[in-house]
């Protein structure tokens, strides 16, 4: 088996060090880098099976870096920062951020995410395509499509979708969806997933304008509509 390539973009020696030790315990293969203006050529050589960001960093922010990223590439990335306001949070969810770990963490957290979150993305589940109206979802490749055209999603806006249409016309709780979608026990909080169904809204309504495919339910969650 291909032994999984875990980038860490972080500044603050101590904490690479202690990732990068327990990463490679655990059998993955890591590589490090102190400055963001020298992310995006290596990631694009490298292709990394997951990224650990953090967003102060010399040279380039995290932000900047991880939404670029999004414009070529799906590979996972989990933000790590010591800025925990709320607004902070969203906005590197909104930029593609699939997970949000703060400073300070337990190393054994942080390799327990990673581990979740390549689960998911390697899954060797027989290909099943989910298709409702004109949006049609295959699991194994990850490919959305709408009307036959490609949607371009993160990892955790996929995950969603699929909950989601796994179930068309079911109303979920944002608990329900954080723990269907997440697959893990997520520390993180309910406004996380208001973000990500505000970015699939605004990117499926690009395809199919004036339609309302996923609903707001006031006070318990959200919905897909049956097309």
């Amino acid at each position: 088996m291909k032994q999984q390539h875990i980038l860490i973009i972080e500044d603050e020696r101590k904490i690479v060090e202690l990732l990068r030790d327990y990463l490679e315990k655990s059998g993955y293969r890591v590589s490090c880098l102190d400055r963001g203006d020298t992310a995006i050529p290596y990631i694009k050589q490298q292709m990394p099976d997951l990224i650990l960001l953090d967003i102060m960093l010399p040279g380039r922010n995290g932000m900047e870096i991880c939404k670029e990223v999004r414009s070529f590439s799906n590979v996972p990335v989990i933000m790590i920062t010591a800025r925990v306001e709320e607004i902070d949070r969203l906005l590197g969810l909104e930029l593609g951020g699939d997970d949000y770990i703060c400073k300070p963490f337990s190393p054994r957290e942080v390799v327990a995410r990673v581990k979740a979150v390549l689960r998911r993305v390697n899954s060797d589940q027989p290909e099943k395509k989910l298709v409702i109206g004109s949006l049609a979802l295959a699991e194994t490749t990850h490919q959305v499509t709408v009307n036959n055209r490609e949607l371009k999603l993160t990892p955790s806006e996929f995950r969603l979708l699929k909950v989601m249409m796994s179930h068309p016309n079911r109303v979920f709780s944002r608990n329900d969806l954080i723990n269907l979608a997440q697959g893990y026990d997520f520390e993180g909080y309910d406004r996380t997933i208001d973000t990500h169904i505000k970015n699939l809204r605004k990117k499926i309504a690009e395809f199919l304008p004036g339609q309302e495919i996923i609903s707001s339910i006031y006070g318990i969650g959200y919905k897909l509509n049956q097309l």
